[in-house]
């Protein structure tokens, strides 16, 4: 099946007590056996519940994977990925990360014994400089948040089956629409359900698809016994917003693309990140790699300080001052004491996380209204 036709029914089928064609939402503790061990396959809802099961095989099939695990957030879903080190393993990941998932990594695991090292990603030897005997997991974000760096997916699993280890890509920013790492060498694939996926800012949701059926069975184990998941209703919700993935996609890219495009020519802009843009680091990889570039970009002004950066995000009016992003609504944020905040300063501005920069999720919006608003923000500046 082509992605469109997997979005809308993979996973899926009509109920088979009403006809009805939607998914229902189960929204139940436990299920009656006929006697002990005898069940239809579901025994208590932490373990498995008919409505997230379809979800995690929607899931699974739009990344080209053979299982899905849906969680209560994408850091519960990262917080099972670490659960698969011992103390001692160490874990390879880009120095642009996203400030919970460092946090997890620096404030949560770092105190049992995981040695964390944080790099740049944009060259697959300095990855390598890296790792060592102990090393267990290269951890990549592409396109990174905030700064939107490209990472070569392919030349990372090299590098990472090389060493003998695993490859885990947080594909969030672009969604299973825009790339597909689990083709490209990953080993499992994270998303962060709450963002693109769900995509209308209602849920909060984790996933992890894999190919390998043990580590999908370690993952499964991780899951059930730590059970942090998500509910039936939250996933019938999911599974409704991502049947319109492609389509929100596509105008989250051409909104995206006209957008950067108006940052770049005004004067009161320095710098514009977005993958599509010829000029950004690893253009090429991204088209290599990915069908479109999305609606997710970075800016910082001339003045770089952060009185004028917060009078930007306080002029807004049809881009909405929040955290989150991929929703159909513009979001504007400031990744330094939002998103990042959790990042010491001086290791935020070593990859560009300055005062200055301004986040854009880019939705679904007519692109002139979005860009007139951004022009009155900027005024005068």
């Amino acid at each position: 099946m082509k992605f469109a036709t997997k979005a809308i029914h993979a996973g899926v089928a009509p109920d088979s007590a009403t006809g009805a064609i939607m998914t229902p939402i189960y929204q139940t503790s436990t299920y009656v056996q006929e006697g002990i061990g005898k069940h239809k396959g579901f025994e208590y809802s932490r373990t498995g519940n008919p409505t997230r099961q379809a979800l995690e095989q929607n899931l699974a099939a739009l990344e080209n994977g053979r299982f899905g695990l849906c969680f209560a957030s994408g850091m519960a879903a990262i917080d099972a990925v670490v659960k698969l080190l011992e103390p001692g393993d160490e874990v390879v990941s880009t120095n642009d990360l996203y400030g919970g998932t460092y946090r997890l990594y620096t404030q949560i695991f770092a105190k049992y014994g995981i040695k964390f090292h944080f790099t740049g990603m944009h060259d697959a030897q300095q990855v390598a400089a890296q790792i060592n005997d102990k090393t267990r997991l290269i951890w990549v974000e592409t396109p990174t948040n905030p700064m939107l760096n490209v990472i070569d997916i392919r030349a990372m699993a090299e590098v990472a089956h090389a060493h003998n280890c695993l490859l885990g890509v947080d594909n969030t920013f672009a969604s299973p629409y825009l790339q597909n790492p689990l083709d490209l060498g990953a080993d499992l694939i994270m998303h962060s359900v709450t963002k693109y996926l769900g995509g209308h800012s209602d849920v909060v949701m984790g996933a992890l698809v894999v190919n390998d059926e043990a580590l999908a069975e370690k993952l499964y184990f991780i899951q059930n016994s730590s059970g942090a998941v998500c509910g039936p209703m939250d996933s019938f919700l999911v599974l409704r917003g991502v049947k319109t993935l492609h389509l929100r996609m596509q105008r989250h890219s051409e909104n995206g693309r006209a957008i950067a495009g108006f940052l770049q020519g005004h004067q009161a802009v320095d710098k514009v990140y977005w993958p599509g843009l010829p000029e950004h680091p690893n253009h090429e990889v991204a088209a290599r790699q990915m069908r479109d570039f999305g609606g997710m970009m970075s800016f910082t002004l001339k003045k770089n300080d952060l009185a004028t950066a917060m009078q930007v995000v306080e002029r807004v009016k049809l881009f909405s001052l929040a955290e989150s992003l991929g929703g159909v609504e513009s979001l504007i944020g400031h990744p330094a004491s939002m998103t990042h905040a959790s990042i010491p300063k001086e290791e935020r501005e070593k990859t560009g996380v300055v005062d200055s920069l301004i986040r854009l999720s880019v939705g679904v919006e007519d692109a002139e209204d979005l860009i007139a608003d951004l022009e009155q923000a900027l005024a005068g500046l």
